[in-house]
């Protein structure tokens, strides 16, 4: 009978809700003229996804790290619905979903910051870094899909949005 009841909690513990993203706590970085947050933002409202409040944060996080602004979003959805399930702060899945981070905030720029600077990750495009991320061919399709979803890789003078 006790094994049972650990094995309650424990599966009761992995079925708990997400803890919500508070966007009331969020400070704009962008402009909502930049093309790339109304994708974002949009993106993720399409999926119902509650991350549509951290899309600033996403653009932010590739800008300051010099990756693709579409790589953290499409990761996160894959990885957590965009912020519908994880535990840990760790919408991304970082180590397999392991990796506590103190916020979300916190794990967006930790995970950019070591997808653009760790041996494993520097110096490759968003399929490398994909497929190093996770190994299955798969799952880069999919992200690199989503990515393509979200428009173009930059964005012509002025930003139009075709």
């Amino acid at each position: 009978m006790r094994t049972l009841s650990k094995g309650f909690f424990v599966v009761a513990g992995l079925l708990s809700p997400a803890p919500m993203i508070d966007s009331a706590t969020l400070t704009p970085l962008y402009f909502e003229e930049d093309p790339r947050l109304v994708r974002v933002r949009e993106f993720f409202l399409a999926y119902d996804s509650p991350a549509y409040a951290l899309a600033d944060e996403f653009l932010h996080a590739a800008d300051a790290n010099d990756l693709d602004w579409r790589l953290l979003p499409a990761i996160s959805l894959i990885e957590s619905g965009g912020g519908k399930e994880y535990r840990r702060n760790n919408i991304l899945g970082w180590a397999n979903g392991r990796k506590r981070f103190s916020s979300v905030r916190a794990g967006i720029h930790a995970v950019a910051s070591q997808l653009a600077n760790s041996d494993l990750y520097r110096d490759k495009n968003a399929e490398g870094i994909l497929r190093t991320y996770n190994t299955s061919r798969v799952y880069s399709r999919k992200v690199l899909s989503l990515m393509e979803t979200l428009g173009p890789a930059k964005f012509p003078a002025g930003g139009a949005l075709n």
